[in-house]
């Protein structure tokens, strides 16, 4: 048994999904447990690590009614806290089960830097771990207490963007 540690994708950069895919993909190649929980995605269905991740036996759960107000203003702010929390829940039960070897928390920095819950969540979070789980956090402005708190800490920093530029993102290499 390995010890398994906490890593942290952060910044505003491009690359924080791409990495922890990329991650969960080497330990599916070598026979691992993954499991990928998706929050504040937006409701792009097919998004091209899911497809890829999927064939490689990744369990991918995209938790519902968590649309970002990022990608649709319209968003009712109760409902997703609403929903954020039941998600959070789901997270830890599935954190504490022992089936996974690797599981990632799509977005979940941005969960707590948009108020949706707090530092607090993310130290039960970290308290439910089995010693032996790898644990992946991304998204941006990631809490000093998570940095903190993890063995990895990544941050992409963004230089130059093709949005800037009026490029849109596009299928196949953004999503």
């Amino acid at each position: 048994m390995h010890k398994g540690l906490i890593h942290v994708y952060t910044g505003h950069g491009k690359g924080k999904t791409t990495a922890s895919f990329g991650l969960a993909m080497r330990a599916a190649g070598h026979g691992k447990r993954v499991l990928i929980l998706q929050f504040l995605k937006s409701r792009i269905k097919n998004a091209g690590e899911i497809i890829a991740a999927k064939k490689c036996g990744i369990h991918v759960v995209k938790f519902k009614g968590q649309t970002s107000p990022l990608f649709d203003p319209s968003v009712n702010e109760s409902e997703l806290k609403k929903a954020v929390k039941e998600a959070i829940e789901y997270s830890i039960e599935q954190i504490k089960s022992g089936k996974y070897d690797l599981i990632v928390l799509e977005e979940f920095n941005n969960v707590v830097s948009n108020g949706y819950t707090s530092v607090t969540t993310i130290k039960r979070i970290v308290a439910s771990k089995p010693d032996d789980l790898e644990l992946v956090f991304t998204g941006r402005n990631a809490p000093e207490e998570l940095m903190e708190l993890a063995d990895y800490v990544t941050e992409m920093r963004m230089i130059k963007h093709p949005a800037d530029n009026g490029i849109m993102a596009r299928k196949g290499i953004e999503f």
